[in-house]
């Protein structure tokens, strides 16, 4: 029995040092550059123009559509005026958001048709 525990102290001492390690010492190169930083490519200003009066254009028929069903969104009316707004203002990325969220919604309230009425 007395040799069972001496045993297992020194396994137990063994796993207890081999888990202590020295503390990692940093060693810098000398004369490394830093890396560069990634520039991501701008649009150029006409290919977003383009862009956000054909997403305005599409918001505008879906609209419209959504209107002649009744099934218009007050939020899809508002951003349609933002986007005919940004567009105006030469804001084509504001446009081109409220130009989307306009379609989406006036598409969602056309879906809504589908759906029975609720008392």
């Amino acid at each position: 029995m007395l040799e069972t525990s001496r045993l297992w102290r020194a396994l137990f001492g063994a796993l207890v040092a081999g888990c202590t390690s020295p503390a990692p010492q940093i060693v810098e190169e000398p004369g490394a550059p830093p890396p560069a930083a990634a520039v991501a490519p701008a649009r150029d200003e006409a290919g977003l123009a383009e862009e956000a009066k054909a997403l305005l254009a599409q918001a505008e028929t879906d609209v419209q559509r959504a209107r002649a069903k009744r099934a218009l969104w007050l939020k899809a009316w508002e951003d349609l005026l933002a986007a005919r707004q940004a567009v105006a203002a030469r804001d084509h990325g504001t446009a081109i958001r409220h130009a989307k969220r306009a379609s989406e919604l006036a598409q969602l309230g056309l879906e809504q048709l589908a759906y029975p009425a609720v008392k």
